[in-house]
């Protein structure tokens, strides 16, 4: 029996009109008892760990439920979080936080390097985890975390904050191409024109401020030294000073690249691919992620379409308009769809339909009716906490299984970059298969004591 709404349109679309029906399923109180869904004192008891900056998007939806343990390095942080969550527990270590008496679920909002050693660590302890994007920064921690909550997703509630995946354009998107307007899908482009180069990992400058745990901020990455410029960024963006860097992140492929990837990998019903291949003007940089890349992969078929290609544009790489008329350089992070009837170009909001070929004259396309597009999401953080409750926990837009395929497709670039060879991947395997060497950049080091299966 299927299970997520990923696995079919028709699985979506069910679902999603069920969701909107009021009053349905059971509910889960933090005690672990089951009762109706009505009930008024229904709240869920949620760490918050990260607590500031990203976090404060989440505290509209956090202050419905029970906020009863706040975690962050900063103690300015977590003094701003107290006031909103007065009645919290405050903790400075994440790995502490997680075993707080009661807890139901996690919303996590750190740097991407700790997000897949939080993700399992919460899952082995039977806990929903909404992890902002992306899930991981290697292919095994994508691996590690999927297959854990593979064991666990009939009980346990996931999502990424991909929330772009809200805006109904992912739906229109999607039911274009699934009911025909391009024809028989072939090819697919998706970029972002974000750069931002450096160097290399910043050098020592200063101590941390008495108010900072610099240790706890590094977590599982390697050691390196305390530099200020690692959290000049406004609150909120502060990502943009350090997820370029290979201990803390993985650049512009699991920033804007988690949302941009997002609007395709709704639409291609694709688990992982079988081979990559990428091109850069870049040399390896051991410290920085590249800023200019393409990455190519190839997914197999599956029940609705056949073998199509993937491509990856980042930081100036482009594809080909398909008319002088359209400049794609004036959409910085889009995707263009082409079929055998033309070709569909969109962004997270908007969307546009450019037949082409001899003959194109749209009859074959029968757009459906409004009754039978699929309604919208709603609130990307309320769809999490309804999960939670309502004993339906895959019926999550962008859960663990649909969310750690994508990253580890991305990261799959990455290592095919290092390698500098076009690789044939195993996703059973998890392995290169024509390329044994290049089996080292699917994981990376990390600091002694800090274990996934904590």
């Amino acid at each position: 029996m299927k299970n997520s709404l990923l696995e079919s349109p028709f699985d979506r679309r069910n679902f999603l009109k069920k969701s909107a029906i009021a009053g349905t399923g059971f509910m889960i109180a933090p005690s672990g008892s089951l009762f109706g869904a009505t009930s008024a004192n229904n709240r869920l008891n949620i760490a918050l760990i990260g607590a500031y900056g990203r976090a404060k998007a989440h505290y509209g939806t956090l202050h419905k439920e029970n906020v009863v343990a706040i975690c962050d390095v900063s103690r300015e942080n977590l003094a701003f979080a107290a006031k909103e969550f007065p009645k919290a527990k405050i903790y400075e270590d994440w790995r502490k936080c997680l075993d707080h008496p009661g807890l139901d679920s996690v919303l996590c909002c750190t740097p991407d390097h700790h997000h897949a050693f939080i993700s399992n660590w919460a899952l082995n302890r039977d806990l929903h985890v909404y992890m902002e994007k992306p899930i991981a920064i290697t292919v095994n921690e994508a691996r590690i975390v999927r297959e854990t909550y593979l064991k666990k997703k009939h009980k346990l509630a996931t999502q990424v904050g991909m929330q772009r995946h809200a805006f109904n354009n992912f739906s229109r998107l999607r039911e274009m191409i699934h009911d025909g307007a391009i024809g028989e899908l072939k090819d697919v482009h998706v970029w972002g024109n974000r750069q931002i180069p450096k160097p290399g990992y910043l050098p020592a400058a200063g101590t941390p401020p008495d108010g900072l745990n610099y240790d706890l901020w590094l977590g599982p990455s390697p050691d390196h030294p305390y530099n200020p410029g690692y959290f000049t960024g406004r609150p909120g963006a502060n990502c943009l000073q350090w997820n370029m860097y290979w201990d803390f992140g993985i650049g512009q492929m699991g920033d804007m690249g988690s949302h941009t990837m997002d609007l395709v990998w709704n639409v291609i019903d694709a688990k992982l691919p079988d081979s990559v291949k990428v091109a850069s003007p870049e040399a390896f940089n051991p410290d920085v992620t590249p800023v200019n890349l393409t990455s190519t992969y190839m997914f197999p078929k599956n029940d609705w379409r056949e073998k199509i290609r993937v491509t990856w544009y980042q930081g100036g790489a482009m594809p080909k308009s398909p008319s002088k008329w359209l400049d794609l350089n004036k959409i910085g992070h889009g995707a263009m769809f082409k079929g055998d009837k033309g070709f569909v170009i969109a962004d997270f909001s908007s969307r546009m339909l450019y037949p082409s070929g001899k003959d194109i004259d749209l009859t074959y396309f029968k757009p459906r009716t409004k009754d039978e597009i699929t309604p919208p999401l709603g609130n990307f953080q309320e769809q999490w906490t309804r999960a939670c409750k309502n004993g339906q926990p895959t019926e999550t837009a962008c859960n663990f299984e649909y969310s750690a395929n994508m990253i580890e497709t991305m990261c799959l670039g990455l290592a095919a970059f290092r390698a500098g060879v076009p690789l044939d991947y195993d996703g059973g395997r998890g392995q290169f298969s024509n390329n044994a060497a290049a089996n080292q950049y699917l994981t990376k080091p990390y600091r002694k004591g800090w274990t996934f299966d904590g």
